[in-house]
């Protein structure tokens, strides 16, 4: 059975990362994988999305022309 333990930490200035877990027992092996994160890059959501995109309208005139010309079909 895998037991993880996720902390995040910060690396010394000699690259060194300190953990404590005293959950896990003395003499255990165990594998360590590190997942170096940048703060600079913010997470973008998909609401972040909206109105960014090149609309196919160049204003709300022609929006509205494409409108009429539609419902004029629908009669």
């Amino acid at each position: 059975m895998i037991h993880a333990v996720r902390q995040r930490v910060v690396i010394g200035q000699d690259g060194t990362i300190h953990m404590h877990v005293p959950e896990l027992k003395a003499g255990t092996i165990a594998d360590v994988i590190i997942l170096e994160t940048s703060e600079q890059t913010p997470k973008k959501t998909l609401t972040g999305f909206i109105g960014k995109g090149k609309g196919c309208y160049k204003n709300a005139g022609d929006v509205d022309t494409f409108i009429r010309n539609e419902r004029s079909t629908w009669e």
